[in-house]
């Protein structure tokens, strides 16, 4: 079994498209900076290259402790656009989702990108840089994917309210994508979430995190209630600077970005080799691959 580990540079230094939303954040305070979207659309595109017509994101926390689950994800691609295993362990939410379940409140997951299975030909959709990213991935340009649980993978532990700038970070993504998500629950689609659509749910959100701190507030049992109010507190600090017309500004951008992004993977060559499918990318002087079933092979190093 070959693995090919790539070290992955600054965006501008990848052969990707220039997105409208990422640019439209930059700068500003909703600019998110992890790179999960970048590797993840480079993953994209080299599986396009390569003619591979199943793949699988797996987080480097989430364990799948048995194989075939992954074997029936990949298998039921044929009646789905996408198929995530069911995440036990800790649940994947935002931190403002873990505060509300932590104050007793019923609190869902859906599927996401940190155990996905896609199929990158027939299905032309990118992740965004943005909180959430998965979840636009998932949606088309009016509704949700045919979309499937299957399987388990485990996430392991960790401490949402750590540092309370994660709940930070994570607001614009949250409200964007738990909006559209309510919207397309009750029947619209992602055309009817407009600017009035966007000021009536920013109302419905800050009424929704305010009724969670109050009840963590009314707790007040120690060090660990402290913590998840002072989380809630910069949410709904940072909740107060989003605007309904920069919620609309950004979906417009997200749809432009997905002609751009469909029009990017229809030109890539297709059926090349690795090494020149990375070299597409610009990442041919970034990767290292390894032959695991010859431990004693010396690695290829590509740069």
């Amino acid at each position: 079994m070959n693995v090919l580990a790539v070290d992955v540079p600054e965006a501008q230094r990848v052969e990707l498209p220039e997105f409208a939303t990422t640019a439209l954040l930059a700068g500003t305070k909703f600019e998110w900076r992890t790179d999960t979207s970048l590797k993840r659309n480079i993953g994209l595109a080299l599986a396009r290259m390569r003619g591979w017509d199943r793949i699988v994101f797996l987080d480097d926390d989430i364990e799948v402790r048995d194989p075939d689950d992954l074997v029936r994800a990949a298998g039921l691609l044929n009646l789905y656009e996408a198929v995530g295993l069911f995440i036990g362990g800790m649940p994947d939410n935002s931190v403002v989702c873990h505060a509300n379940r932590y104050v007793g409140n019923s609190q869902d997951t859906f599927v996401g990108g940190g155990a996905l299975v896609v199929d990158p030909v027939r299905v032309t959709s990118f992740f965004p840089q943005i909180y959430n990213e998965d979840w636009f991935y998932l949606l088309d340009r009016a509704r949700l994917r045919r979309v499937a649980t299957v399987g388990l993978a485990v996430q392991a532990p960790y401490d949402p309210f750590a540092w309370p700038g994660r709940a930070r970070t994570e607001e614009f993504g949250d409200v964007l994508a738990e909006g559209l998500f309510a919207l397309l629950h009750t029947g619209g689609t992602v055309r009817e979430a407009d600017r009035v659509y966007w000021a009536e749910f920013l109302g419905v959100r800050r009424s929704f995190i305010k009724g969670v701190l109050s009840r963590v507030e009314a707790r007040a049992q120690g060090v660990e209630d402290e913590r998840i109010a002072a989380s809630l507190r910069v949410a709904l600090a940072r909740l107060w600077l989003i605007d309904p017309g920069l919620c609309q500004d950004y979906l417009e951008a997200w749809q432009a970005d997905r002609s751009a992004w469909r029009r990017y993977v229809r030109r890539l060559p297709v059926g090349v080799s690795t090494t020149d499918a990375l070299r597409v990318l610009g990442l041919d002087r970034w990767f290292v691959d390894r032959n695991l079933s010859s431990p004693d092979r010396e690695p290829a190093l590509g740069w």
